[in-house]
């Protein structure tokens, strides 16, 4: 497709960097398509008109607005039948130089192309030729490639509504005469006809505009004649600052350079942040608390003070790349267990290994003592010291058997079902500790943070200090205008 060529108009000074511009469009509802094309199509309606281009015949319009009345009429919907939609795309002024009908065909047949729907365009002129733009008009339905078309079998009777009703009994009035707005169609005769798809719903959702607004965007930034005009999609909540034009002769230039300085550097700062892996939600909160916030207590106290923007500003900068190094650091480990759980194991532990050893004691020195203390007396008359040693050995193991049954006992008191089972427990967590021990001895050394100290609770003191603080700062006077404040950031 051929583009009329033309000269390079845009000036830049010398190291100035250049200013983002954002791209209009809008998107409207029509519930009068047909009176809408005439009125953007009309010469006579419109003074600057420059082309008009259609994708199809003007009857594929008249179809569609009856089609699109009688399924409204149908649903039962209250309010207003949406006939088409229709975007207003506005286009940098250079455009002015590339044939108009070419240009208009180029954006109309992009959309075509990529939406499969039919489109009737015209390319404008505010009346002060301040504003070059297109109005698209596009349909929500297809046409089918083969119509859908019912014919009665037997004579089919609707009440004033138009439902469907079984008898003509259903419609008579008292008379026997049929009632207004009620009808026949008769037997033969075509009772429902189809020839467009439903509406396609991805054109209601706002997720529809944004993407659309991206497409156009994007072709305009192709044909653009240099870097300077090229637009941007504004994303209102954004991470970003915007920057303010300089227009000729004005006052404030310097103030506005400088100002759009460090917004730009506040920009360079959050494109780093986001290759670095910090996530959008963290700079939000930052921009919200350390920029707008900020902005908006200082205009409260002193009013309007560029200087003290540019100072909140470096400020929300220098926290925003702390941030960043902060992240680069490799993370703290985390450990995967409740450590007060682990000691209360730890004491459990302990509490059984001391009655393991008194039964270690107990089996090992006591009983075999004893047990040779019994093998050592003999003799015929040694009949009562043999029975007192053997008594003394019963006593023994008695109390290694009780010993042992307090082992269960311990772990049942403290929750587990048997020993086995706190053991399989006990050593699955020490493995845990004993391995964050390790992976925090590696952090603490590739960091420099060896003496890590918990962090300090607050005194009651202190917190009553703040409380103080908090309430001052409340009482004081807010005269400055939301709408001010607004532009203040939004400058």
């Amino acid at each position: 497709m051929h583009l009329l060529t033309g000269k390079n108009t845009a000036i830049k000074k010398k190291g100035e960097m250049p200013i983002a511009r954002n791209s209009f469009i809008q998107m409207s509802k029509l519930t009068n398509v047909k009176g809408r094309i005439t009125y953007i199509s009309s010469r006579a309606k419109q003074e600057n008109l420059y082309a008009v281009y259609e994708t199809t015949e003007r009857q594929f319009w008249r179809e569609l607005a009856k089609y699109n009345q009688e399924e409204f009429r149908k649903s039962g919907t209250e309010g207003k039948c949406i006939e088409a939609r229709e975007l207003i795309i506005a286009l940098p002024e250079s455009f002015v130089e590339y044939d108009p009908y070419h240009l208009l065909k180029l954006f109309t047949e992009h959309f075509k192309k990529n939406y499969e729907v039919e489109c009737v365009s015209a390319l404008h002129h505010n009346k002060r030729k301040t504003n070059y733009h297109i109005h698209l008009i596009f349909s929500e339905r297809q046409l089918l490639k083969k119509p859908i078309i019912k014919i009665a079998s037997r004579n089919m009777f609707y009440d004033e509504t138009g439902k469907h009703v079984r008898t003509k009994k259903e419609i008579l009035g008292e008379s026997g005469e049929i009632r207004t707005g009620c009808h026949i169609i008769q037997k033969g005769e075509v009772y429902e006809k189809k020839i467009f798809t439903k509406k396609d719903e991805r054109f209601k959702s706002e997720r529809f505009l944004d993407e659309v607004k991206h497409f156009f965007t994007d072709l305009m930034n192709v044909y653009v004649r240099n870097d300077e005009e090229k637009l941007n999609v504004f994303q209102h909540g954004s991470v970003y600052l915007p920057t303010k034009k300089i227009g000729k002769n004005n006052p404030k230039e310097a103030e506005i350079r400088a100002d759009n300085a460090i917004r730009q550097e506040w920009n360079r700062a959050v494109d780093v942040a986001l290759v670095e892996g910090v996530p959008e939600e963290k700079i939000l909160k930052i921009k919200k608390e350390e920029i707008s916030t900020k902005i908006a207590q200082s205009i409260s106290r002193q009013g309007f003070q560029p200087r003290a923007f540019r100072e909140i500003l470096l400020a929300a900068l220098q926290i925003l790349r702390e941030y960043i190094r902060k992240l680069r650091i490799p993370s703290k480990p985390k450990l995967g267990i409740d450590m007060k759980e682990f000691y209360e194991m730890e004491n459990l532990k302990s509490k059984l290994d001391q009655k393991l050893r008194v039964i270690r004691q107990a089996e090992q020195v006591e009983l075999p003592r004893l047990e040779k203390d019994l093998k050592d007396i003999t003799g015929f008359f040694k009949g009562k010291e043999k029975k007192e040693a053997q008594n003394k050995i019963d006593q023994c193991k008695e109390r290694i058997r009780k010993q042992k049954d307090e082992l269960h006992i311990l772990v049942k008191k403290s929750g587990y079902p048997n020993v086995q089972k706190f053991m399989d427990g006990y050593r699955t967590a020490y493995k845990i500790v004993e391995q964050y021990k390790k992976e925090l001895e590696i952090w603490k050394q590739k960091t420099g943070q060896n003496d890590i100290q918990p962090e300090r609770k607050k005194s009651v003191l202190e917190r009553l200090k703040e409380n103080e603080k908090r309430v001052k700062e409340r009482g004081r006077p807010k005269s400055v205008n939301k709408q001010k404040r607004h532009d203040w950031l939004d400058r």
